[in-house]
């Protein structure tokens, strides 16, 4: 495989990842320690996500409990809640901050498909940068006449085979998280 191709594919493999980690955040009925772990706490003079703070435990069905490590962090941890607006209200009890999380009504499922949706196309604006790198990248080697037209043309296959792989695996993502999004 040329160069421009490997270093094509680890990009692509990486905005996929990207995008899972990003779309990890969009809440379906199963509660996960994703929805918050990410949530900014301004907190001993300096900015730290949940989980640098405290465990996170998921208790079936709509519960999660965030244990901090150090108990005096606990109100700054429930107003970074607060700031984050992710539809809940915390409450403490003085050890650990409790979320409940209410059912997601059939509107709200709608708007996180939408959001989705809008994930999903941002990585495949992207993805569409990153190959039309490679794509100038090769027409520049085919000008220098580093390579000839059937170089061109076997790189310009090869592209597009990581262009259908991407596709397909992107693809097969979001459709997954569509249906556990729209899932009651």
């Amino acid at each position: 495989m040329h160069p421009f191709i490997e270093a094509f594919h680890k990009t692509w493999l990486a905005l996929i990842d990207e995008f899972k980690i990003d779309i990890a955040s969009l809440r379906t009925n199963r509660i996960t320690p994703a929805l918050v772990e990410d949530v900014g706490v301004e907190s001993y003079g300096s900015q730290y996500t949940l989980k640098e703070l405290g465990s996170i435990a998921m208790l079936p069905p709509n519960l999660l409990v965030i244990d901090p490590w150090d108990k005096t962090t606990i109100p700054a941890i429930e107003k970074g809640i607060q700031l984050a607006q992710i539809g809940v209200m915390p409450s403490n009890d003085g050890t650990v901050i409790k979320l409940v999380f209410p059912p997601l009504t059939e509107e709200k499922r709608l708007s996180l498909v939408k959001v989705l949706k809008e994930k999903f196309e941002e990585s495949r604006i992207k993805f569409r940068q990153q190959r039309d790198g490679v794509r100038k990248q090769i027409q520049d080697l085919l000008e220098k006449k580093e390579i000839n037209e059937d170089e061109r043309y076997d790189l310009n296959e090869a592209l597009q085979k990581q262009v259908d792989e991407f596709n397909k695996t992107i693809d097969t993502v979001s459709e997954k998280k569509e249906k556990e999004i729209m899932t009651i």
